[in-house]
């Protein structure tokens, strides 16, 4: 049975031997967090396609969903408090995750389902299957409590150019009218920002926070599975939106500051890993509605 006390998270989506992208990049900062993590992987790689050659395989939908349903069998789903879902692989796999969420909330209807909407980025655009972003806008956000996507998945949701603050609050709310009470834009770019700096934007409701750290030269992967990971364990922790976006944007801050002095392409969350819960530099979000 799950341990009296602690938090258990299902964490559903890639993983890689080397480096850090999906539950390589969610599962640490969640521990050291102090939740327990049962992690099931989409995908396993050697290491993420930004190598531009990796080794290694999709799961096949039947193993993803004969995974989740011997966890169901252990009796633990009544202490899962969320579900975190990233990079499916194949539109089946979702529909599992799906069905896996739904048991979950019938055994405990406090349970939050965060759903990272991985369909791809603005650098390189789709990397996904055909359907699968069509299964995230019309299946997954209408199950979620929390959606999590980056600039480009949230143009590629609702259907709308971001390119301004009023642009991007549009466009969450058409996610949010969607399914989630919870939307995370976790790399905003738009061409009103101050210069040099980096935003994610957070609605719950009728209200909006901005926050806005500096924006270091280094591009990495993974930091967006890391972002979604960090906000939903501090929102689990406090139940703030505001506060989870605060936590958050410190600690991919400090871990990207690590990545950059190390003079590496991975994502340092072993060096920074006291950032996760008492972050070195605080960034104050500021209400924009």
């Amino acid at each position: 049975m799950a341990t009296a006390g602690v938090m258990n998270i299902l964490s559903v989506q890639s993983s890689v031997a080397f480096g850090h992208v999906g539950n390589s990049a969610a599962v640490f900062p969640l521990q050291r967090l102090g939740f327990e993590v049962w992690p099931v992987n989409t995908v396993a790689l050697s290491n993420h396609p930004g190598y531009g050659a990796w080794r290694g395989q999709v799961s096949a939908a039947e193993t993803v969903a004969d995974l989740l349903a011997g966890i169901a069998e252990r009796g633990v789903l009544p202490g899962c408090a969320a579900v975190l879902s990233g990079y499916l692989g194949t539109v089946e796999t979702g529909v599992a995750i799906l069905d896996t969420v739904a048991q979950i909330k019938a055994a405990n209807p406090e349970a939050v389902y965060c759903c990272d909407p991985v369909i791809g980025d603005r650098d390189g655009g789709t990397y996904v299957l055909s359907g699968i972003a069509a299964f995230f806008r019309d299946q997954a956000l209408a199950k979620a409590d929390i959606a999590t996507p980056n600039h480009f998945e949230l143009e590629t949701l609702s259907g709308r150019r971001v390119e301004s603050l009023d642009d991007a609050l549009g466009a969450v709310d058409m996610l949010k009218q969607r399914g989630p009470r919870i939307v995370l834009v976790t790399s905003l770019e738009r061409s009103d920002a101050a210069a040099g700096t980096s935003e994610m934007l957070v609605a719950e409701n009728g209200a909006a926070w901005l926050v806005a750290t500096p924006a270091l030269p280094i591009a990495v992967n993974g930091a967006g599975d890391a972002v979604a990971a960090l906000f939903l364990g501090h929102y689990l922790l406090t139940r703030s939106t505001e506060q989870a976006l605060a936590a958050a944007a410190a600690a991919i801050f400090a871990v990207i500051e690590a990545t950059q002095s190390a003079g590496t392409r991975e994502l340092q969350l072993i060096a920074a890993q006291d950032a996760f819960a008492a972050p070195h530099r605080r960034f104050v979000p500021r209400r924009v509605r």
